[in-house]
């Protein structure tokens, strides 16, 4: 059953590739829980197929990483993009994207998150495995807030424009 409108996000971990070196997290792949990552914060989180495909890389990313300051400015904590994709090919990508300290570039790289979202798309029959659907979401410390969830083939309810527009409403 899928994640929907008051439910909290379920726990769970998703990957990071981070390039610089802090304190508790090293170079290379690091693994969050969720809850921990959520919790007091205004977060917008969006899902997509695939790092490096055409609409995620010609327009949901860029929508985010060139809204950051107005989501930023709307209360927005910060924004993460999830991907069925390994936390190297995320961290590839968002250097590709210039996403870095704008939009964190997360990995589910089994799908076992989106699954407990109940958010998956199977793709296998177009040789892709299983994948994200196309989606994006409000939550506020841990509780969905909005949920835009894209029919297939479709982009037109998950971008950074609708997510502003339901910001402002």
């Amino acid at each position: 059953m899928a994640i929907k409108v008051g439910d909290r996000l379920p726990n769970g971990t998703l990957n990071e590739f981070i390039e610089v070196e802090t304190e508790g997290c090293s170079v290379g792949p690091n693994t969050f829980k969720v809850e921990d990552m959520a919790k007091g914060k205004k977060i917008v989180i969006f899902g997509l197929p695939g790092a490096f495909t055409p609409t995620c890389s010609a327009k949901h990313v860029p929508g985010y990483v060139g809204n950051f300051d107005a989501l930023k400015a709307k209360g927005v904590d910060e924004i993460w993009c999830i991907s069925v994709n390994d936390a190297f090919v995320m961290g590839a990508w968002g250097r590709d994207q210039k996403a870095g300290g704008k939009v964190r570039m997360m990995a589910d790289g089994s799908a076992e998150y989106v699954k407990k979202l109940g958010l998956e798309n199977d793709m296998t029959a177009r040789g892709m495995g299983m994948r994200s659907q196309r989606f994006s979401m409000l939550v506020d410390d841990g509780v969905v807030k909005s949920l835009n969830v894209e029919a297939p083939g479709k982009f037109e309810v998950s971008d950074a424009g609708s997510m502003l527009s339901a910001l402002r409403g």
